[in-house]
């Protein structure tokens, strides 16, 4: 008797599975399966998520051919593809300024992509080609070292909801311009900017995410912004520029964030902060922010420390706060204006929900100090005060005697050293 062959019980699932199996794969392994049978021979050629690397080709010390191999990968996996591609991502440092890509773009601009992720090489910069604004379906777009340059005819991106643009070359007008026209933009990544001056209008804008050198940034008709992070350089230029400038900083950038729940500040972003008017008493009292970050405080700037202040007494609900000093150990220990520690504005602060304060880089001076005592002083349920300094021994216990003596609101705080 012969037994009967086993059911062949993969290929005969529905096309939707198979298509789902596939796009696990890695490309160059799913454009494989043709060879299994007749059947698999154009299964992949459906699938709508198209990610490709440098794996895709067969790696070796010429560069051209790696290159070359890599371009027909891609060319024949798009020429043989049937129906639409929603996620196209092309991530290597092998292509560069191809010209290849401007074809795919266009290509893609045909078969309602949504997402379109492009990774290149950093030896020259990629011209975005104007026929990726006609991908009227895009809904996440990432943009890696490139120039961008939308056409005066282009009227937004009207189903946008992720915007990330990493050391891409665009003008401040057209940055506003390409955000304002992103109606439904929820998440919004800027790395590597240069000199920019942004005014930021994104009604349903979430998630904010900013680094580089920034001459000025306003952030207007956001109001559901929960979450914002920030990494300023700032030169000379741009320091002078901001200070001759009007109006305030801190009130520019956060007067219209009511629903901020996590906010991070790093290299200057409280310096930032700091320029320009003093707003006095700030009428927006953030009910939802729950961490704060901030980096590079210096506790020897007294317009630092107000913004600081400012912005965690406005906070009721926080738990946690995380700040990293930057003073000047030997100028600020000759620091006067202490006695505005026992002001009538700050006595009466309590912060019923903060549990966690880590601090960083800390040395010692006296404003550091009385921030510290400060907080001990007004928060109720405090459980950890961590520290971790960065002078040397004895100068490290001289400071722990202080800060035992100091009163504590919370009778579970434990304050804890941590070696640098």
């Amino acid at each position: 008797m012969v037994d009967s062959p086993c059911p062949d019980l993969i290929s005969d699932l529905p096309q939707i599975i198979i298509e789902s199996i596939l796009t696990w794969l890695p490309i160059r392994e799913a454009v494989r399966t043709s060879v299994l049978s007749s059947k698999w021979r154009y299964r992949w050629t459906t699938i709508t998520h198209l990610v490709f690397d440098e794996k895709c080709a067969t790696l070796c010390n010429d560069r051209a051919l790696v290159e070359d191999k890599l371009i027909k990968f891609i060319t024949r996996a798009l020429l043989l593809h049937e129906g639409p591609i929603h996620k196209f991502q092309l991530c290597t440092s092998y292509l560069e300024s191809c010209a290849d890509i401007d074809q795919w773009i266009l290509f893609l601009s045909r078969k309602d992509i949504k997402e379109l992720i492009l990774e290149l090489g950093e030896s020259e910069w990629f011209r975005i080609p104007s026929c990726l604004f006609n991908c009227k379906k895009l809904i996440r777009l990432e943009l890696f070292r490139c120039e961008l340059d939308p056409p005066p005819t282009f009227k937004g991106f009207l189903c946008l909801k992720s915007l990330s643009l990493y050391q891409v070359f665009v003008a401040s007008d057209a940055t506003e311009s390409l955000i304002s026209s992103c109606p439904l933009l929820e998440s919004l990544s800027l790395s590597y900017s240069d000199s920019l001056t942004l005014n930021i209008r994104a009604p349903n804008l979430k998630y904010l995410f900013l680094e580089g050198e920034f001459k000025d940034i306003c952030i207007e008709s956001s109001p559901l912004l929960i979450t914002i992070s920030v990494a300023m350089y700032m030169t000379e230029d741009i320091f002078e520029h901001m200070e001759q400038g009007s109006g305030c900083n801190f009130n520019k950038f956060l007067g219209g964030v009511p629903l901020l729940e996590k906010l991070t500040g790093r290299i200057y972003f409280t310096k930032y902060l700091s320029i320009g008017d003093d707003p006095g008493r700030i009428p927006l009292t953030y009910c939802h922010l729950k961490i704060i970050e901030l980096y590079q405080v210096s506790f020897e700037d007294m317009k630092e420390v107000f913004v600081l202040l400012r912005l965690i007494t406005n906070s009721p609900n926080l738990k946690e706060l995380r700040i990293s000093g930057s003073s000047n150990a030997l100028a600020a220990r000759e620091a006067t204006d202490l006695d505005f520690w026992e002001n009538e504005c700050y006595s009466h602060c309590v912060f019923e929900r903060l549990k966690v304060v880590k601090m960083t880089e800390i040395s010692g001076v006296p404003h550091e100090m009385e921030f510290i005592k400060f907080l001990l002083e007004n928060s109720p349920v405090l459980e950890m005060v961590s520290i971790a300094c960065s002078f040397v021994m004895e100068e490290r216990l001289s400071m722990l005697v202080e800060l035992v003596r100091f009163r504590r609101a919370s009778p579970r705080a434990e304050i804890v050293f941590i070696q640098p």
